[in-house]
């Protein structure tokens, strides 16, 4: 192997060292031996964009170079972080590195030290960079900055000014959008699963997707989306329950603009868990009522849940518990006839020690079917009009709007009280607030209660076609109706959610 010679100058100047002279006090450095030179003239040294460095660089990573001497550190890299991923390629191949003028030589304890600080150095640009770019991208999505990436269907996009700032954002495409309307309506049903809404969609070739086919993962990911709700109170408490960050106050949320959600600091699954995302009011207009967004989000949380208990070998798993120990009942496969078993979790952790007799997975799911359909057939449907929530819901509404009127009028007020009566004004709105916050989060209980009562006529006929259903439907329509199943050695018990 060889030593390395490397020059650079970026342009001519009276007072600046020529290639010529930084070669000659290099090839002192290198003590007679044999180098082979490098030289960029005209090349800045901001970045490594260079003809002769980039092919030193390729000799050093095919083992033909031992060392590399330089007249001085900024005529190989300016750059520090240029500089940090060059010596990461130096110690890689063993290659140490002369500074001629600096005394800077990786071949002794105190060059590799110097080596260690500037590697330190790097490190904190590259994190002050990250962490620079980070607060920008924060601070931008905050304000409702259009941040780049795919145009969700039903929306297309436009310039605008935000804050004295050139950006984009969307407007309404009314042909997309009246598909997106469709989908969130048939979704909305009780008893409708993803797979009843993409079959009904390619129905009709009106339905297009951009060119690409429907599935239920498209249809998933675009009903998560707020950016098409018209938010309002009640989607503010949604996300506030969910754990996420609303960077608007709750007045912002109108009912009329949609969202925009940027994934947080500390979340991994964008869309589903919702814990620490940040919520932000949009420029935009929303085009899906509240109600109907937040039936369905809150259906598609409920099927995410199921699902994450990877239920591939039966319909109900993540249902079913052992009554003696609680643990989850689980499927085990055999090579018998039977092929599938349900078993307590508990007896492999050795926690539940009960004789429980054997549970076929085909003759359990016939039970449950069977007691699905049972409980289905005699429900007693009550009108809408008998709903005790809705009329509960009416009357805390009415008290709302009381509320705003009384903090109205403490408002006006304020123009014209004294110091120490603008303090209790101040004080009564304060706790006036906080009553009407109250009473908005007893609404969203009271309307997610109601959104959970199925549609128990139309899962009556889905019953009549259960064995015609998919392996998914049949497990959305038990999400659905059933909290949880527990097994006894000698009974089954089923705690319905309605």
């Amino acid at each position: 192997m060889k030593i390395a010679i490397y020059a650079r100058k970026s342009v001519y100047r009276e007072d600046s060292i020529s290639i010529e002279s930084q070669i000659e006090m290099c090839r002192y450095e290198a003590r007679g031996e044999e180098a082979v030179i490098y030289q960029d003239n005209g090349f800045s040294g901001k970045n490594t964009d260079r003809p002769d460095f980039q092919r030193m660089m390729s000799d050093i990573r095919a083992n033909k170079i031992s060392k590399v001497i330089v007249y001085r550190l900024d005529r190989i890299s300016r750059s520090i972080l240029d500089f940090s991923e060059m010596m990461d390629e130096f110690q890689k191949h063993k290659v140490d590195f002369i500074s001629a003028t600096e005394r800077f030589d990786t071949s002794s304890p105190m060059g590799r030290a110097m080596l260690n600080i500037c590697i330190v150095f790097a490190q904190l640009e590259r994190e002050t960079i990250q962490q620079r770019v980070a607060d920008a991208y924060d601070s931008r999505s905050r304000r409702g900055f259009y941040m780049g990436g795919k145009i969700p269907y039903g929306f297309s996009k436009k310039p605008t000014v935000i804050d004295g700032i050139k950006t984009s954002m969307y407007e309404v495409n009314p042909v997309e959008a009246n598909d997106i309307k469709r989908i969130f309506k048939l979704y909305s049903k009780p008893s409708a699963t993803l797979g009843d809404v993409v079959r009904e969609i390619t129905k009709d070739s009106c339905v297009n997707n951009r060119g690409k086919n429907w599935n239920t993962v498209r249809i998933s990911e675009l009903m998560r989306n707020p950016v098409y709700v018209m938010a309002d109170v009640n989607v503010y408490m949604f996300f506030k329950q969910q754990g996420a960050n609303l960077c608007n106050p709750i007045e912002d949320f109108d009912g009329m603009h949609g969202c925009y959600l940027f994934t947080g600091e500390n979340t991994n699954r964008k869309t589903w868990d919702l814990e620490g995302q940040n919520v932000v009011i949009a420029p935009h207009n929303g085009f899906i009522p509240s109600d109907i967004w937040l039936t369905c989000r809150k259906k598609l949380l409920g099927n995410h849940q199921i699902k994450t208990c990877k239920a591939k070998n039966s319909w109900l798993a993540g249902k079913v518990k052992c009554g003696c120990c609680g643990y989850a009942m689980t499927i085990k496969k055999s090579k018998t006839r039977a092929g599938r078993y349900f078993v307590c979790s508990g007896r492999a952790n050795k926690v539940c020690n009960t004789p429980m007799p054997t549970i076929y997975a085909d003759e359990f799911e016939k039970l449950i079917e069977g007691r699905i359909t049972d409980k289905l057939t005699n429900i007693v449907i009550k009108p809408k009009a008998e709903s005790v929530s809705n009329n509960e819901i009416v009357k805390l509404r009415a008290d709302i709007l009381n509320i705003e009127n009384s903090i109205d009028t403490l408002i006006d007020k304020l123009t014209e009280a004294d110091s120490t009566t603008a303090s209790y004004i101040n004080q009564k709105i304060k706790k006036l607030d906080s009553e009407k916050t109250e009473l908005l989060q007893q609404i969203s209980r009271l309307e997610e209660k109601e959104s959970k009562l199925p549609d128990f006529k139309a899962l009556t006929n889905v019953m009549s076609v259960w064995d015609k259903l998919s392996f998914d439907d049949k497990r959305d329509v038990v999400q659905l109706i059933i909290d949880r199943i527990t097994v006894f050695p000698d009974r089954v018990e089923i705690v319905w959610k309605f």
